[in-house]
């Protein structure tokens, strides 16, 4: 009760503060009159009977303080008093107060808009049950990293391992829903009936699938995300049980995903069904088009599970050599499928951008030290007059808390920016795969993280002025010389060697982000081995009612041909299977008749396309003939082959006139060469050329491709007639995926890799420049200010301006060459690590590296401009005087 009634007596007291400190202050002033009355009645002197009388006492500042802290809530009173007192401080040093927040706002946003990032992708959880016990399945070869399964394959898989508790496959599938506006292409997954209990996921509404419901027989049913139950039913109750028209079925909706719910190899799915595995490709081990996820048993590890599956794939291809030759196990957790290409990078810009934050604060710090300087007297001076070593460092330490306080705020609207922008990057399509990313802003964790580092930043500010804090004995000294001392030259001693290894930084980080724009823009301009510009495309799907067989389905090709060359504006029309700069898929095995053969996996890329296709890409032609109107079914197959498969299949031969078949030689598998076309880049812009087999439509036909017109004028405005003159044809048609060749090209994976590494490392070096050149001013301002005598002292003796001028810059110019030469070297290590990024540009490019010095050495020159100015423009009697 004492104790809590002493509390409450400091809480009221701390209200009547004004009051008690003047009773007080006027006790206090009599009791230093009666003391020095005693002791001039003992025989001193008016003036040394008030100082013996205040000795006595211990200082007056020190009473007063020791009396405020027993009368009041020091806390309160004294957190008042510095927060009043460093905003003033603040107010009168304006431009250390800008200078250091922004500094501090940039280090912050930066490292709070990657750690948003870091925290969406790595940190949070996956939204299944024990995520950590799922893993990838599926197979790969030598040709191809990550491979799809068959579903035999799936099958023997399932039931020899002995790893898994469950496993399921899936497969993206698109379906044409039946709406007001005509057939819409959906994009949507086919999976096994368990892979949701396999996730360890339960619909917010309705039902599971159930065993036995991916019977080709059983009723028709489909399982919606929650985002297309919003979208297309406006989030109804009553969505259980409602039908989904399609051109082909009508399925009944059993379920709707929960709204958590994500995806990421499929991240724009909007509708699950089961996997109707018994018809057309699915049926064959030959065919892959599966990929599979498995929950491990308990004590089982990723390792293990690669062995048991290794070990199974290789008695498959025991058992079944022509179609499983060359077909290995891959397994993988889950978490590190979805994240695994973006860890790395996400990891290595954290660690970059912390260090960008180091650097901050540090050089915040510097400019702290260089303000104490002209603060030393005043700090002296309430010393001297009792305050303590901890109540000065409690005013540094709120000063810092205020300053850290606004950068935080100020950080994290500028990482609200950074975010925003950051995800523009990446495409639509992009995006959708990204599902973690979507919907990414500043939340609680990244604000706790800011505030978190930003508590870390305060300490330091209190740390570095603390640390020059007189001591006791060391008062008279400061007051009477300004508090030199040889703490001041190991300061600027240390403060350089930081200043070198921030320049380098900046130059490692500046030639980095030369090099990778110069490679972004070398991809963007990379040999197509056709002409991209004013190319329009638009994907398109017929369902089996509009053309059932391959003589439909060949004229009704044609036709679509026929109306968009018809097109106003459209020089020339075609259709391929899949356009170029997609990506290297599509694969097919071929062998050549009349040569050794082992049973191996010949892989190529395999093409349809129509007869004006080669024509419309303006490809050239290297021998041989293009595809004619006429090489239809009742014509002999024939195939074109690019210059890479008869590089790698027919070296030092002619391919015209050559035969090619599957691994069996199968008579309706042979084709003739006809044909040889110059390389086209069929896959990633950075992905090596793969050989390339093309099929006329005409003979190998499909129900979805891609429609293709070269434009005489912008190709944006042909986009909307091309897939009008398509629905023309026939209203039942589903089209989708509008876009350009321009536009394929610049928000392709690969370029958006390029992009994103250019624009983020090029941010990084901006602020790391920004900060190397605050970090060197504050140490050439910090030696100025210590060097002021001497200066003057030199301009007393004659010294002309000129000659303050380079022994200022003189210093900064050493700075600046040890930095540029450390991180030029520091550059080219850099690039060499970073070469897997780096397209047709050499890690030691000299045009890039020699712009970078000039560009530092110009900052630099300008940074320490300033304070040389201020040394000039010293005067001698008056820095004199000041000693």
């Amino acid at each position: 009760m004492k104790a809590l009634r002493a509390i409450g007596q400091r809480f009221l007291g701390f209200f009547g503060r004004e009051r008690r400190e003047q009773e007080f202050n006027d006790e206090l002033a009599s009791h230093v009159e009666m003391q020095t009355d005693d002791n001039v009645r003992a025989g001193m002197s008016p003036e040394e009977a008030r100082r013996q009388a205040i000795l006595k006492l211990g200082g007056l500042e020190h009473t007063r303080q020791a009396y405020r802290e027993r009368g009041s809530l020091p806390f309160l009173e004294s957190l008042e008093q510095d927060l009043r007192f460093a905003a003033r401080q603040f107010t009168k040093n304006r431009a250390f107060a800008v200078t250091a927040l922004v500094v501090l706002s940039l280090g912050i946003g930066a490292t709070s808009a990657i750690f948003a990032f870091v925290d969406a992708a790595l940190i949070r959880p996956l939204p299944y049950r024990d995520p950590n016990r799922l893993v990838f399945v599926t197979e790969k070869t030598n040709q191809i990293p990550k491979a799809n399964l068959s579903y035999q394959d799936y099958e023997d898989w399932k039931s020899k391992n002995e790893v898994l508790s469950r496993f399921d496959v899936w497969t993206g599938s698109g379906i044409l829903l039946n709406g007001p506006s005509g057939p819409e292409a959906v994009n949507g997954v086919e999976a096994t009936p368990g892979i949701f209990r396999t996730l360890g996921v339960e619909p917010a509404l309705g039902r599971d699938f159930q065993d036995g419901e991916d019977d080709p027989k059983a009723a028709p049913v489909v399982i919606l995300t929650y985002k297309a139950w919003q979208k297309r039913f406006g989030g109804r109750p009553d969505i259980i049980g409602q039908t989904l028209r399609t051109s082909e079925k009508v399925y009944t909706v059993i379920g709707v995903l929960p709204a958590s719910f994500q995806f990421a190899p499929r991240g724009n799915a909007e509708l699950w069904m089961p996997l109707q595995h018994t018809q057309g490709c699915m049926a064959r081990r030959s065919c892959h088009g599966l990929v599979g996820v498995g929950r491990l048993k308990d004590g089982v590890s990723v390792e293990t599970a690669l062995a048991n599956f290794s070990a199974i794939a290789r008695q498959l291809e025991i058992a079944y050599p022509d179609s499983n030759r060359g077909q290995l196990a891959y397994v993988s957790s889950l978490s590190e499928q979805i994240v695994g290409d973006v860890r790395p990078l996400l990891l290595l810009l954290l660690a970059g951008a912390a260090l960008l934050l180091v650097i901050a604060c540090v050089n915040v710090s510097s400019l702290l030290l260089v303000r104490f300087e002209s603060r030393r007297r005043e700090v002296a001076v309430r010393r001297a007059m009792g305050a303590s070593h901890w109540r000065l460092i409690r005013q540094f330490l709120t000063e810092g808390v205020l300053l850290v306080t606004a950068a935080c705020v100020a950080g994290l609207a500028l990482a609200q920016l950074a975010i925003q922008m950051l995800v523009r990057l990446p495409s639509k399509e992009m995006l959708e795969a990204m599902p973690s990313m979507q919907g990414l802003r500043v939340n609680l964790h990244v604000a706790g993280f800011a505030f978190a580092i930003g508590a870390m930043a305060a300490c330091i500010f209190a740390v570095a002025p603390s640390i020059r804090l007189p001591l006791a004995d060391g008062i008279r000294n400061e007051l009477a010389e300004g508090g030199r001392s040889g703490s001041s030259t190991l300061w600027r001693k240390f403060a350089s060697n930081l200043v070198v290894l921030e320049l380098a930084t900046a130059v490692i980080l500046l030639a980095s982000a030369g090099l990778l724009g110069k490679s972004f823009y070398k991809l963007l301009h990379v040999d197509l081995g056709f002409a991209p510009d004013h190319l329009a495309m638009v994907d398109v799907v017929i369902p089996e009612s509009v053309a059932p067989k391959p003589p439909d389905q060949s004229a009704l090709a044609k036709r679509v041909v026929e109306r968009v060359g018809s097109v106003l504006g459209v020089e020339l029309g075609s259709v391929t299977s899949v356009a170029p700069v997609n990506y290297n898929g599509n694969t097919t095995w071929i062998r050549l008749p009349g040569k050794p053969y082992n049973g191996e996996h010949n892989e190529v890329l395999q093409r349809e396309v129509s007869s004006n296709y080669f024509k419309m890409l303006r490809a050239q032609l290297a021998s041989g003939r293009y595809f004619e109107e006429t090489d239809d079914l009742n014509r002999p197959l024939v195939a074109m082959i690019n210059e890479a498969l008869a590089r790698k299949y027919f070296p030092g031969e002619d391919p015209l006139g050559k035969q090619i078949g599957d691994t069996t030689l199968s008579p309706k598998s042979m084709v003739q060469v006809v044909g040889v076309v110059k390389d086209m880049r069929e896959g990633p812009l950075d992905a090596e050329i793969w050989p390339a087999i093309y099929y006329p439509i005409t003979q190998n036909t499909d129900t979805f491709f891609t429609v293709m017109a070269r434009t005489s004028q912008r190709e944006e405005g042909i986009i909307a007639a091309l897939e009008k003159a398509v629905r023309a044809e026939d209203p039942r048609i589903g089209t989708f995926n509008e876009r350009t060749m321009q536009q394929t090209i610049e928000t392709s994976p690969t370029a958006y890799v390029h992009r994103a590494a250019a624009w983020l490392v090029g941010g990084f070096a901006s602020l790391a420049l920004l900060l190397g050149v605050v970090g060197l001013y504050g140490v050439i301002a910090y030696s100025v200010s210590q060097r002021t005598r001497e200066i003057g002292v030199r301009m007393a003796l004659g010294a002309q301006r000129s000659s303050v001028y380079s022994m200022v810059l003189k210093e900064a110019g050493w700075l600046t060459v040890a930095g540029v030469a450390t991180g030029l070297a520091g550059a080219v290590g850099a690039a060499t690590m970073m070469r897997s990024l780096l397209f047709q540009v050499r890690a030691w490019d000299v045009t890039t590296l020699l712009g970078v010095a000039v560009l530092l050495a110009t900052a630099a020159l300008v940074a320490s401009y300033l304070p040389a100015r201020r040394a000039a423009s010293v005067n001698p009697v008056e820095a004199l005087r000041a000693e």
